[in-house]
């Protein structure tokens, strides 16, 4: 049986088969999907929150993911850590949405709507360890995900208008934000305790998980005037060397905020409000 726990799959989706799928009064509301291995309901902690799905090609093949979308303003897209759609994350989306922006949590992989477990965290990590649409570990390369991500961006950027939209990852999927800088739409990139390629074999504490291509556009971007946050626990080792390694490449346009004290998740489960209100304010400047 298929859930929201799933990492998200090419087309057809099963999340989004005729049996599975909101009738027409339903469509564009919460939609309810409720594991029955794993008692997750995404309604809980999303209630207030618009369900739809964005489909674009990751590696040539179109793929669907879920999209939860609350508030109005400049679009934000934020993107969830390790082990899933958690409730910390929502809540750090209300509080971007109580600020004024229009926000969209693009679900990945992982529960949805339950707070944070370790062994939530060991139930995800197989199945994003099989995923085609992820990186762990390759060096010196772009997660395939980003593609499906920019388009999102893309969309957002389209209705809303403005300057462009912010885009925030964390964790596992921190540098998905460099990523998704490449393209236009992305103007507030904002990367939280960046920490994949995993560290533990030589050269990946200082990789920034984006292709030589990659990397060259960040550069182009940078000296014309996109700047990039960074935010990490100045102790936590997951980190590793990523922040020298975009100081070196982007010089002053990387603003980096190292917090004090022990933690990891700068804006869930051990969040800081000096991370916080650093985002709000990267946010408030860059996307009015």
């Amino acid at each position: 049986m298929s859930c929201l726990c799933d990492v998200g799959r090419q087309q057809p989706n099963r999340a989004t088969s005729k049996k599975n799928r909101p009738s027409s009064r339903s469509r564009g509301q919460p939609l309810p999907v409720v594991c029955p291995g794993c008692q997750i309901s995404a309604v809980d902690a999303l209630e207030t929150w618009t369900r739809s799905e964005h489909t674009s090609d990751v590696d040539g093949r179109p793929t669907t993911h879920p999209v939860w979308r609350k508030g109005t303003g400049p679009g934000v897209v934020v993107i969830h850590e390790m082990p899933g759609l958690t409730a910390g994350v929502i809540r750090f989306g209300e509080e971007l949405v109580a600020a004024g922006h229009t926000v969209v949590l693009p679900h990945l992989f992982g529960p949805v709507g339950r707070e944070f477990s370790n062994l939530d965290v060991a139930r995800a990590f197989p199945r994003i360890c099989v995923s085609r649409e992820l990186t762990k570990l390759a060096r010196g390369v772009t997660t395939p995900v980003a593609g499906w991500l920019r388009s999102l961006a893309r969309d957002l950027h389209a209705e809303l208008g403005g300057p462009g939209v912010g885009a925030l990852g964390m964790c596992f999927t921190g540098g998905f934000a460099l990523a998704m800088m490449v393209d236009d739409a992305t103007v507030a990139p904002v990367v939280c305790q960046p920490s994949t390629p995993f560290i533990g074999l030589p050269g990946r504490a200082a990789d920034l998980n984006l292709s030589p291509a990659d990397v060259g556009a960040v550069r182009r971007r940078a000296a014309d005037g996109c700047s990039v946050l960074g935010i990490r626990y100045a102790s936590d080792p997951l980190v590793g060397t990523r922040f020298d390694t975009l100081t070196s490449l982007i010089g002053d346009a990387f603003i980096r905020v190292e917090l004090e004290g022990k933690g990891h998740s700068t804006v869930t489960e051990q969040r800081s409000q000096v991370a916080v209100d650093a985002i709000l304010e990267f946010f408030a400047e860059r996307l009015r």
